[in-house]
């Protein structure tokens, strides 16, 4: 299949709306892109080109925690065109990227990473025994197997739990 990707840079240039489409959550923005260039020694900008950024699931969620309007940002992913007619009006275009990747653009500024949690935790593990099992060990306790066996180490040089 042939896609195309794009990555941009840019500003955030309103706030994120998130909507839930189905069970499935998606986070959207714009991004306006404006080129500068050097005329006879004096820099100009260009026309801004803007972007509707759209993120699914697990990115939409960080994305409505993390980007806010004015941010720089740089987005990766894949680009659509949306083109409409209206009666008696020219054709209108839209840029649209399915975001694969959002970041903030760190030549502009700075920011403070912090790690999102697993999605899936032990709370909703189904049966209350291995829920309790699971909770008895430590983050870097052995390694169980669906049963909530545990399960032996890989490779002879990690050493067995203790």
């Amino acid at each position: 299949m042939n896609e195309t990707m794009v990555t941009l840079q840019g500003w955030v240039g309103n706030d994120v709306e998130v909507r839930e489409v189905g069970e499935t959550r998606v986070a959207t923005f714009r991004v306006g892109s404006t080129p500068r260039f050097n005329r006879a020694g004096t820099w100009v900008d260009g026309t801004t080109s803007w972007f509707t950024v759209n993120c699914w699931r697990g990115l939409g969620r960080n994305v409505a925690e993390s980007i806010r309007k004015g941010d720089a940002v740089v987005v990766h992913g894949r680009v659509k065109v949306d083109v409409w007619e209206r009666e008696d009006q020219p054709a209108s275009v839209s840029w649209i990227v399915e975001a694969t990747y959002v970041g903030h653009d760190l030549n502009k500024g700075t920011t403070l990473f912090a790690k999102s949690p697993r999605t899936t935790t032990v709370d909703t593990v189904p049966d209350a025994a291995l829920r309790e099992q699971l909770h008895s060990f430590s983050a870097d306790g052995p390694q169980l197997n669906s049963d909530g066996d545990e399960v032996a180490p890989a490779s002879p040089e990690v050493p067995a739990p203790a």
